[in-house]
């Protein structure tokens, strides 16, 4: 089968890629429809590593995915060929102490797609656990599907929240998760967010949204901003969704004492940060990395329409166009939000 493969740092290719996909009793084979070019795909194409993930053979790109079963193992009983499906691309070990605790995002010995040395789904068709394969309702659409996975970050980011209804938030960093996560925390109970960014294209699109506000850095101190919004006291919560080593730095300038950090960007290097700063308003700091059982609440909140992720698709792209798609999603940047590669029927 044909698969879009990162050769090296830098290059791309479309071709025939065997892929061991042998059929467990417990596993469905899928159809690939749609999947969504993430940033860490980007980033392993221009970079060729993420911190101590290095790409050092060719490999499959994609983690974004929504299909068609087309084939269940003999022990599956919740699907069936012809579901339309999406697949939460990391696979924990089940006995590891990390998944007995709910914890399996952080199980040292989960396999993710495209995060090497472990192959991604985009290709025609790919074998996943049923347990890591979830019905689409009929509302919901394959392009929605493929959205459910980055909107799993943000869901993820809510919930270490520990969001109260009325909530004011803040969001640094206007990319695809910054989003989600803006979505995420008004669907969570907060009243408003606030989201900065310094990119105006992208800051309109999350700004369409009821309930969301939006500053752009270049033009107003986001400090004063926040001031203003809370009468000089502060949001009760800071989601850091940019990585950026400033905005790290300068977090707890946000938050009201007693609020809370939650860290969603990965800085690509270690940065800065002003310890004095959290412990002088007892900040209460959060970490998010990928998600944990959360798959379904995020299917939920898309299929009962409290959460649109329509808006944020920025274009679909046919497999064959595949490696100009990702050529754009290294250029456009600032302009767009989510690119996704539709795969031939």
């Amino acid at each position: 089968m044909k698969a879009l493969v990162l050769e090296e740092k830098g290059r791309l290719s479309l071709r025939d890629f065997d892929i061991p996909a042998r059929l467990g009793p417990k596993d469905v084979r899928i159809r690939t429809h749609t999947v969504g070019i993430c940033g860490s795909d980007v980033h392993y194409y221009t970079h060729g590593k993420i911190g101590h993930f290095v790409v050092r053979a060719p490999m499959v790109l994609g983690h974004e995915a929504a299909g068609t079963v087309i084939e269940a193992g003999a022990e599956v009983t919740n699907l069936k060929p012809g579901d339309r499906v999406c697949m939460e691309p990391g696979i924990p070990d089940p006995t590891s102490r990390a998944a007995k605790l709910g914890i399996y995002n952080v199980d040292p010995a989960v396999t993710f797609w495209a995060t090497p040395p472990v192959h991604g789904c985009l290709t025609p068709e790919v074998v996943h656990p049923a347990a890591f394969t979830y019905k689409l309702p009929d509302n919901v659409s394959f392009a929605e599907g493929a959205m459910v996975e980055p909107f799993a970050i943000g869901m993820q980011a809510a919930l270490r929240a520990r969001i109260q209804p009325g909530d004011v938030a803040v969001v640094t960093g206007a990319g695809p998760i910054g989003m989600m996560v803006a979505l995420a925390a008004l669907a969570g109970g907060c009243a408003r967010v606030i989201v900065a960014d310094l990119a105006q294209p992208k800051l309109d699109i999350i700004g369409a949204y009821d309930g969301i506000e939006t500053v752009n850095i270049r033009n107003r101190p986001l400090a004063g901003a926040v001031a203003e919004a809370t009468d000089n006291w502060g949001a009760d919560i800071v989601f850091e969704c940019s990585g950026a080593a400033p905005a790290i730095l300068s977090m707890h300038q946000l938050a009201r004492p007693g609020g809370a950090i939650v860290l969603v960007g990965m800085p690509v290097d270690p940065v800065p940060v002003d310890i004095v700063g959290l412990q002088a308003k007892e900040l209460r700091v959060e970490t998010v990395f990928r998600y944990a059982n959360v798959y379904d609440r995020a299917i939920a909140l898309i299929a009962s329409g409290k959460v649109d992720l329509k808006p944020l698709i920025s274009a679909s792209i046919p497999f064959e166009d595949s490696i100009a798609g990702f050529d754009r999603a290294v250029e456009a940047r600032e302009t767009d939000v989510k690119l996704q590669i539709v795969m031939p029927e």
